[in-house]
């Protein structure tokens, strides 16, 4: 029955207003086997019944799932009378994905979306993860559920096989008393952590490093891309700064730590940088290099999705370092709709610069949704390109 509740379910679900493709899905097999583990905890009392909390829940197959079989089987996941499901996205379009899914589907409530913290996790006894790539990101979200659930508390932790490393045992074994690899099924595994152990002094996270080449203070949370450090595209993008026109309204999109908008306003000063991500994790590393490097006044930290709340043609510089991954898959998609929000955003006249990897070809793309495209510089791995964008025909 429960088999039949989450087919149903999973069959409706979407990845809105995420890229959609025929190759990407909603749900993976690493969903059903957290939601049927945790079932199978709850019913053969290995677990206490109590307060869930679910991190990095893609599109609201875990949330929506756990409150399916709740309803539907009479199964605990869901928490029971503990009080709703509490969920933590990274991503903004995670979150709106989830909230469009539970609309779709008439489910009114029963769950709360918050950032990692005491509030998501307090007094917590079981914790449903789907594993991030990162081991710092991993690193962050055990010390947040030791530091802030309830002492009984059981993290299940799934991940696919392919994408998993002893490494993540080793960071599970720093807050966890005990640490157990469960079965793998469908190619998905669980690692089971229970025992918390008492937090000791600060949170891993956020870091804080000097960049001496650029004398700039990085600051970032544990699921920001490159950490501290300076990824080799933005490396390459930042030897045309001084070819970038001098401009007033800028946006940093797809920030990251922060590094473009920072170095930007730094040598500008009379701009005003709006650094903006998807990630909340970015948003928040950026805000702080931009205090750390007393750029506050003139850098703006933004969650958005690419450029959504930034009126038509309200940038007069956009700079892009865009990804190539949507999850784990290699697909432009997400470069593509950047590229395309790009050219709303800017104004008549406004300059698109952009560095990525050469094989992705984004040349035509950039010539048709913003304008006349040059290469402004290539090495053996990126391109840079300066896009222009044209007036609106009349």
């Amino acid at each position: 029955m429960a088999d039949n509740t989450l087919d149903s379910l999973f069959s409706r679900l979407g990845r809105f207003p995420d890229v959609e493709a025929p190759n990407l899905q909603a749900w993976d097999a690493t969903d059903r086997l957290l939601l049927d583990s945790a079932t199978d905890l709850l019913g053969s009392g290995a677990v206490r019944p109590g307060r869930l909390a679910i991190v990095g829940d893609r599109y609201g197959a875990l949330t929506l799932g756990a409150l399916a079989l709740a309803s539907r089987t009479g199964s605990a996941v869901a928490g029971g009378g503990a009080g709703p499901v509490r969920v933590h996205q990274d991503l903004i379009t995670g979150e709106q994905a989830l909230r469009h899914n539970a609309a779709a589907l008439g489910v009114d409530g029963g769950f709360e979306q918050h950032p990692l913290g005491a509030g998501l996790l307090a007094g917590a006894t079981m914790v449903l993860l789907q594993l991030p790539k990162s081991l710092a990101e991993l690193e962050e979200i055990a010390d947040a559920v030791a530091r802030h659930a309830g002492p009984d508390v059981v993290l299940l932790a799934g991940g696919r096989v392919k994408h998993m490393s002893l490494g993540m045992n080793a960071v599970l074994e720093r807050y966890f008393g005990e640490v157990q690899p469960q079965l793998a099924r469908q190619k998905s595994r669980i690692l089971l952590a229970r025992g918390p152990k008492p937090a000791t002094g600060a949170p891993p996270f956020p870091g804080a490093e000097v960049n001496t080449g650029l004398g700039l203070t990085v600051c970032a949370r544990g699921a920001v891309f490159a950490g501290t450090g300076l990824d080799i595209g933005t490396r390459f993008l930042l030897e045309f700064l001084p070819d970038m026109p001098q401009a007033r309204r800028v946006v940093d999109l797809g920030c990251g730590t922060g590094i473009l908008a920072a170095m930007y306003a730094r040598a500008n000063p009379g701009a005003r940088v709006t650094a903006t991500d998807q990630s909340a994790a970015a948003v928040e590393s950026a805000r702080a290099t931009a205090d750390a490097n007393g750029l506050a006044d003139r850098v703006t930290a933004l969650q958005d999705d690419a450029m959504a709340s930034l009126p038509d043609a309200s940038a007069d510089l956009i700079l892009l370092n865009p990804p190539f991954h949507v999850g784990a898959a290699v697909h432009a998609g997400a470069g593509i709709k950047l590229i395309e929000a790009a050219g709303r955003v800017l104004a008549p006249g406004g300059e698109l610069w952009t560095v990525f990897n050469s094989h992705l070809h984004y040349q035509p793309a950039l010539q048709r949704l913003v304008g006349p495209t040059r290469e402004a510089g290539r090495n053996p791995k990126f391109t840079v390109t300066a896009s222009v964008r044209k007036s609106a025909e009349v």
